[in-house]
């Protein structure tokens, strides 16, 4: 099986360097500049799962011509997506399958409108990683893992086949019949993290002490439900296990969408808040109501808006 890995960052540079250093055929679609350091330095990882620098790394730059491959793995920032697809489109044939590990639900919407249903498959991942001032990928705690399958649900032989070839890569994989409610669960997590974190401007610890914090943080949960809802998406009820013990357990967690904001960086807000709420149909009480969710969205447009005038 060949693979595309678009760009090498942090998050894709981890388990694409997994799969190359497991022996699968690992291509990264990168930028001369980065090109070239991957040949003079290998990819390097470094994690608690096990440190890694993986040599005589495989690129290719934009506008090269070459075969199709079997498969593309994509994560990008979501406002990157454009600029991600005319870099692989032309790498793409009639049996290429496209895994996405983006967040929301947008860039299905785009990529099967692009290359068509049968090309596309959804996906997620769970990893915490960033790339040091050596251009070195930084695993920055121990989870590390794939989660994909078939947008119509089920599991069909060739979702099974991609789960072999990453079985011995060293991060854990999971084919999911339903791989849509899983996104959306993953979607509604995030949006209720990023919304109370950034209108807050703290972590969940700092948020759960204030009067009315976890108001806040319930309140924001109870809308994004309501919007999966409304698009008949039911949390599975293993789901309030695990939002519960993580966004209303005192810790120093924050989205990184509020660590974007603390450095000044563009943000997913359109992406991760403002989809949500373009779905939300009857779940938003219509246009003019004013919910925690809109009111969150809004305060991340004006961050921008601030640094658009300001940069």
């Amino acid at each position: 099986m060949r693979i595309l890995v678009v760009g090498a960052g942090a998050v894709v540079g981890y388990f694409g360097g997994r799969l190359a250093a497991a022996g699968q055929d690992v291509t990264f679609l990168v930028r001369a500049g980065r090109a070239d350091r991957l040949q003079r330095d290998g990819l390097v990882i470094r994690s608690p799962r096990g440190d890694l620098t993986q040599r005589d790394v495989k690129t290719i730059l934009a506008g090269v011509n070459a075969e199709p491959f079997d498969l593309v793995l994509l994560s990008c920032k979501a406002y990157s997506l454009d600029d991600a697809i005319d870099s692989f489109a032309p790498l793409v044939g009639e049996s290429t399958l496209i895994l996405p590990m983006l967040n929301g639900m947008r860039h299905i919407d785009v990529l099967t409108e692009k290359f068509g249903e049968a090309r596309v498959l959804g996906g997620q991942c769970v990893i915490a990683a960033t790339l040091n001032a050596d251009q070195q990928i930084v695993h920055l705690n121990e989870m590390h893992a794939v989660t994909f399958g078939e947008l119509a649900g089920g599991i069909s032989e060739r979702v099974q086949a991609i789960a072999d070839a990453m079985a011995g890569a060293n991060f854990d994989v999971t084919v999911s019949e339903n791989i849509l409610l899983r996104m959306w669960e993953k979607w509604v997590f995030l949006a209720t993290l990023a919304a109370s974190t950034c209108l807050m401007r703290g972590s969940i610890g700092d948020i759960l002490s204030a009067p009315d914090g976890k108001r806040v943080i319930e309140g924001l949960l109870g809308e994004c439900r309501a919007v999966a809802e409304q698009n008949s998406f039911t949390m599975a009820p293993d789901f309030d296990a695990r939002a519960t013990q993580t966004l209303f357990t005192p810790s120093p967690l924050t989205a990184s969408m509020l660590r974007d904001v603390e450095n000044h960086s563009h943000t997913e807000a359109d992406h991760i808040l403002g989809d949500l709420i373009s779905r939300g149909g009857e779940a938003q009480n219509g246009d003019h109501a004013l919910t925690l969710l809109r009111i969150a969205y809004s305060h991340l447009k004006t961050y921008e808006a601030r640094q658009t005038r300001t940069s």
